[in-house]
């Protein structure tokens, strides 16, 4: 018996430390829709993803850069100071990494697709959910 009480209790600390330690390395993605209808915790970091909206993008002075992401359903601005991925651009996907400072998703890092027809998953689940998904042309 006292060998099942221990294991247990072994059991139950090495949960709480595996879930203590993943507590900052765990980034929930979140479409702008779902951002919209559930807005963020102050200092929450999570994933925001979408298509950047044509013509929203704005190079400042600096390595600041304003644009705003969209999947349809709602809009959400996002500033980023950095250099963005290569294939980067307005009207294509992304999932930046930040959290929220007013109404502007600041972003830590941005990922952007690797090729010319790549869209993340989670993406494309949002654009289908709120039905304007197009698919790649072949």
């Amino acid at each position: 018996m006292q060998v099942l009480v221990a294991a247990a209790v072994a059991l139950v600390l090495a949960a709480g430390l595996i879930g203590y330690g993943f507590r900052d390395g765990i980034n929930l993605y979140r479409s702008p829709a779902q951002l919209a209808e559930f807005p963020a915790a102050d200092g929450e970091v999570f994933r925001l993803g979408g298509l950047v909206v044509e013509g929203s993008l704005v190079r400042g002075a600096s390595e600041t850069i304003t644009f705003s992401v969209t999947d349809g359903g709602a809009t959400v601005p996002v500033r980023f100071t950095g250099v963005l991925p290569d294939l980067f651009g307005e009207g294509e996907g992304m999932i930046g990494t930040g959290s929220m400072e007013g109404d502007t998703f600041v972003a830590s890092e941005i990922l952007a697709k690797h090729d010319e027809s790549y869209m993340p998953k989670e993406v494309i689940d949002s654009l289908k959910a709120q039905g304007v998904y197009e698919g790649p042309s072949s």
